[in-house]
């Protein structure tokens, strides 16, 4: 069944982002620096391709599951004080996946197979830790984005490593992103994530979950 969603996503995606740029900057709304808009093609001359769909599929799903999770936690504790924090965190991942949904587009990469699994446990594991409080919400906030800064780093260094002028824009959208997902994890230590009962055994089991997910959603 998950196989089968593929399709229909990639054809929503390109029916979507139908984009053809111009000349000159976009900046993409709610985040920090303008990014210059991707091409609906970006050639493929000199690419490394495998090692970009790579990037680009665990970071689109990375961005859809961060997505899934806040909009748990917002059924949660939305209507609490922490709602507009969580809120606000929340409509930048929206802007990343906004981004990588074009992204895709532009390097004609297709999205996990496992979308639909992320679907479900992003929002159970968002639901799950806000049900804990608004201190368990934080902690998943800091397990999470945490291990999404300590990949975006793996990535950047991995684009360097390959040729830092000819992946110069994807570089920019990564660091910037990182930057973001780092602000997030602050946020969450500034909310007392440290507080949560049992919340070194939460943030390792959390992470660990991450880690399987960005294996998982690179190679399949």
């Amino acid at each position: 069944m998950a196989a089968a969603v593929v399709p229909a996503l990639r054809c929503s995606l390109l029916q979507r982002w139908p984009y053809r740029c111009g000349p000159g900057v976009r900046a993409v709304p709610g985040a920090g620096a303008a990014l210059r808009p991707c091409s609906s093609r970006v050639a493929q001359d000199g690419i490394n391709q495998p090692v970009i769909d790579r990037i680009i599929r665990v970071d689109h799903a990375g961005e859809y599951g961060a997505n899934r999770i806040y909009a748990g936690q917002m059924a949660v504790l939305g209507r609490s004080s922490v709602g507009p924090v969580i809120q606000q965190m929340w409509n930048q991942e929206k802007n990343h996946l906004k981004k990588f949904n074009e992204l895709m587009v532009a390097y004609r990469v297709r999205p996990t197979v496992l979308l639909p699994f992320w679907n479900v446990a992003g929002f159970v594991l968002g639901a799950g830790s806000a049900l804990l409080g608004k201190k368990g919400a934080m902690a998943c906030t800091v397990a999470v984005e945490e291990s999404i800064s300590e990949h975006y780093n793996n990535q950047i260094r991995t684009l360097i490593e390959e040729d830092p002028e000819k992946y110069k824009e994807l570089l920019q959208v990564i660091k910037q992103f990182r930057d973001e997902e780092q602000e997030h994890h602050d946020i969450g230590l500034e909310h007392d994530a440290e507080a949560t009962p049992a919340y070194s055994v939460l943030k390792t089991a959390i992470q660990l979950g991450c880690k399987a997910a960005i294996f998982l959603s690179e190679r399949i």
